[in-house]
């Protein structure tokens, strides 16, 4: 399946200071940026078609890929002054790059890019910020067996703050951590049919637009994620998981479980173990 990509925002809250125009799914977690983490992820299960809907930052994306080096993340022996790969990255992806505006919301960045669906009735698409370890193919098995246009994983709220009960006297009836209420929050990964786009007005959004009316017709199904899942909206929280990385503990790196693996998931060809 295709795998939509949205890095084209400004990432305002990710910045280090005047100046810096690299798009938020380029921050560094590692020695890779998020969007590779990302596009690791869908292509450990075999998802290696990948539409980028670039906006903001545009050239950080396209120089990334254009200039990439395997040997970067990939073990290698030296012969005669030439690499010689032991496991590789991106050798087998399918990388199309879209200039989707710079101010366009999300729901028009995917609107923009539907030519290149070549029609699927199904695709994923996801923010390209957010780490997970989900299983990936129960959430597209499970969402394929409905009768729905769209499919968005939800997990339990991040806040760590308390919400506090109050009665009508000002007293405090109780306080609970928002992690124990029964609420859900959108987790950014989504299994979606061309059904969307009957939704997504111009210059729409993607959840506010397309996912509520569905909503609202019955047409959207939740999948719910309880595992790991780490957003990197603000520079703490990205250098939360550049430190953990660090530390080697990388719950989202389902494809270092497997050892040389090739992007699909198979063995890498001519790869020495």
């Amino acid at each position: 399946m295709k795998v939509v990509l949205f890095c084209g925002g400004y990432g305002m809250r990710m910045r280090n200071g005047a100046g810096d125009d690299v798009p938020k799914p380029m921050a560094m977690v590692g020695p890779r940026p998020l969007i590779w983490h990302v596009m690791r992820y869908y292509a450990h299960f075999g998802h290696t078609e990948f539409i980028l809907c670039l906006g903001y930052g545009a050239h950080h994306i396209k120089d990334f890929f254009l200039r990439y080096e395997e040997t970067t993340s990939n073990d290698f022996v030296l012969r005669g002054g030439r690499p010689e790969l032991l496991s590789a990255d991106i050798s087998s992806w399918t990388i199309t790059f879209v200039q989707t505006g710079i101010e366009s919301p999300i729901g028009e960045r995917l609107r923009r890019v539907r030519p290149h669906l070549d029609g699927d009735e199904m695709f994923l698409a996801n923010y390209a910020d957010v780490l997970t370890d989900a299983p990936l193919p129960e959430m597209i098995d499970r969402f394929a067996r409905r009768d729905a246009g769209a499919s968005m994983m939800v997990v339990p709220p991040q806040s760590s703050f308390h919400c506090v009960d109050l009665g009508d006297d000002g007293l405090v009836g109780g306080i609970t951590p928002v992690s124990e209420l029964p609420l859900w929050e959108n987790g950014g990964y989504f299994v979606l049919r061309q059904e969307v786009f009957d939704h997504l007005p111009e210059n729409g959004d993607l959840v506010a637009d397309g996912c509520a009316q569905l909503a609202k017709r019955g047409r959207l199904v939740a999948y719910q994620h309880r595992g790991f899942w780490k957003p990197t909206d603000t520079v703490k929280e990205r250098a939360a998981l550049d430190d953990a990385y660090a530390r080697g503990h990388r719950p989202w790196a389902l494809w270092e479980r497997d050892g040389a693996l090739a992007p699909g998931g198979g063995p890498v060809p001519g790869a020495r173990r």
